[in-house]
């Protein structure tokens, strides 16, 4: 049935457009962006700022574009006079309960206020008044709450709710002492909040912020007695040379191997190594559990803010967990014991830096689980891609002109395998890839497994391995896990193995990543589908594609591991969960 058309005037031309169109969707049709702050696409309409108020003939008050629907006949303005001098003074009444610290915010530059301030030419602060202080929340260990730079635009409310599911903040309190909070007022790491820091996204200023590790992290590169060195994830290659104006979907490996070396990184790791490693000590521990030794379906466990997640929201379902560490836990782990043996390294002056695209690595490396016996952490640093861009900067490196550099031995050749982790499904495929060889006892007639390949949220496959069925799905989004999660707990569906990511997209969605160039919105699936193809890029033209068949991690079994599942490699490679209360400790 062919959809109902109406009749539109915008700013004096005329339009077509399905019915139930949003004015600021048909005014983009005819080359007009309509400014918003709380409006986003993949969040609920709230109507709040009032930044896209638009004129429609015949009614006597402005109209927000984002929540009112085209209707046959309408004549819209979008840039009168008067319209443009009402966005001024909604702008100017934002700034002036608005901190007046622009050029030491960490959001200057990228401020979706500062830019809307710019654009409508406001060059001065016209309405002084009272503003509502508030306490920064800077206690945890990956996200700060600065209220005092909230905008009341409540994106980080929705994206909690909405697309994780967690509904960790609300707001709090009415008129001017209106602000936004985890239940009773308390603190993010006492909250059910599950470091995800999708709120650090979609935050249009910087009322939501990651921890900064980067001086901690100058400090230990100036240090001559530490020896410094960072291990990278699979999606930070896929989106940091966004950060630099480079194209998304651009493969940046050697670059940013190469500006790691020029800020003075003394080595630099893959977690791509440790993530073919990941799946030889998964692989092995599906299989077991496929033959009857262990609690079916397995759960992976690569993800920090899923794993919280279940702690906090799933509890029963831990013994399903793999006891897998994530890849970044396992390199830092035998950076401090193998390497530092093999090179005869005191561990204590090795300093460990994670780049990674996600803000809960700095809460699991903080995970008592993760430190030496000496009560000393594996990693000692974790940096967000953002954090990586901004050092590079401040540093002065051209990032687009550097020479493509190599990872260091040992710990530094990966398998395709290790570069999809940073996807969605890409975990599953590559688990996949080792498992399926290994139940067969024979090569695999195919090494791509596209039906897990997805970054709309979920997916769900039955697979025939020597006519075994075995049920997987992919889940992205915390959102989309409760679904997966629920179905297994009401016995609607029966599944083997199930991925997991807390992200939308997975890693390369993650909230440590950069914020979205041009043309692009948080959480938009063009630009995560565009950073998924740079590691399947990277998996294609690799002839190495298989975990197992990584001579590193042949090597590292040989010399120190003994093989998969050994005790050896349970005691260094693996951990445990715990029932966490909102208000309990790491």
């Amino acid at each position: 049935m062919q959809n109902e058309m109406v009749n539109v005037t915008i700013d004096g031309e005329k339009l077509v457009v399905e019915a139930g169109t949003r004015i600021m969707d048909a005014a983009e049709k005819v080359g007009v962006r309509i400014p918003r702050l709380c409006y986003h696409p993949k969040l609920s309409l709230l109507g709040a700022c009032r930044v896209c108020i638009v004129e429609v003939a015949g009614r006597s008050t402005y109209v927000a574009a984002c929540a009112n629907d085209c209707l046959e006949g309408m004549e819209i303005r979008t840039n009168s006079p008067e319209i443009r001098q009402a966005r001024r003074d909604i702008i100017e009444l934002l700034l002036d309960n608005h901190p007046k610290e622009c050029q030491t915010c960490e959001r200057d530059g990228n401020c979706e206020l500062q830019n809307l301030a710019y654009s409508h030419g406001v060059r001065e602060r016209l309405f002084e008044g009272e503003r509502a202080p508030h306490e920064i929340d800077n206690l945890s260990k990956s996200v700060i709450r600065n209220q005092n730079k909230c905008i009341k635009c409540g994106r980080c409310i929705r994206v909690c709710h909405e697309i994780q599911n967690i509904t960790n903040l609300t707001a709090v309190g009415r008129g001017f002492d209106i602000h936004v909070s985890p239940a009773y007022q308390g603190a993010m790491d006492e909250s059910v909040c599950i470091q995800c820091g999708q709120c650090i996204n979609v935050c249009p200023t910087a009322a939501f912020l990651e921890q900064n590790h980067t001086d901690q992290v100058w400090n230990a590169i100036a240090d001559p007695d530490t020896i410094v060195i960072a291990q990278v994830a699979p999606s930070i290659r896929a989106a940091i040379g966004e950060a630099f104006d480079m194209a998304p979907g651009y493969s940046a490996t050697g670059e940013t191997v190469t500006a790691l070396r020029k800020l003075g990184f003394d080595l630099v790791f893959d977690t791509d190594f440790s993530a073919d490693l990941t799946i030889m000590e998964e692989a092995n521990e599906f299989i077991e559990r496929l033959n009857g030794k262990g609690t079916l379906p397995m759960l992976t466990s690569c993800s920090p803010g899923w794993v919280n997640f279940l702690e906090k929201f799933y509890p029963e379902m831990i013994p399903n967990a793999s006891s897998c560490k994530s890849p970044m836990s396992m390199l830092s782990t035998l950076a401090k014991t193998y390497f530092a043996e093999k090179e005869n390294i005191d561990p204590k002056k090795i300093y460990m830096v994670g780049i990674m695209p996600c803000v809960a690595k700095k809460y699991e490396m903080a995970r008592k689980e993760h430190y030496l016996d000496d009560n000393t952490p594996y990693t000692d640093a974790v940096l967000t891609t953002r954090e990586l861009a901004w050092m590079i900067k401040c540093y002065g490196i051209d990032f687009t002109k550097l020479e493509k550099g190599e990872f260091d031995a040992p710990m530094g050749l990966a398998s395709g395998a290790g570069d999809i982790f940073g996807t969605t499904g890409g975990v599953m495929e590559a688990a996949l890839r080792t498992a399926v060889e290994k139940i067969t006892g024979e090569p695999a007639d195919r090494i791509d497994y596209t039906e897990v390949r997805a970054v709309e949220g979920l997916r769900e496959a039955t697979l025939d391995v020597n006519g075994e069925y075995i049920n997987i799905a992919v889940a992205n989004g915390l959102k989309n896990a409760k679904k997966i999660l629920d179905k297994v707990k009401k016995g609607e569906k029966t599944y083997h193995l199930i991925e997991l990511m807390a992200c939308p997209g997975g890693c390369i969605g993650g909230g440590g990543q950069p914020y979205p160039p041009h043309g692009f919105e948080v959480l938009d699936p063009k630009l995560l589908k565009l950073r998924a193809s740079a590691l399947y890029s990277i998996d294609t033209d690799k002839k190495l594609r298989k975990s197992h068949e990584n001579p590193a991690i042949i090597k590292i079994y040989e010399d120190f591991l003994e093989k998969p599942g050994s005790s050896i490699a349970h005691k260094l490679l693996h951990t445990s969960y715990q029932e966490r209360s909102p208000r309990g400790v790491i």
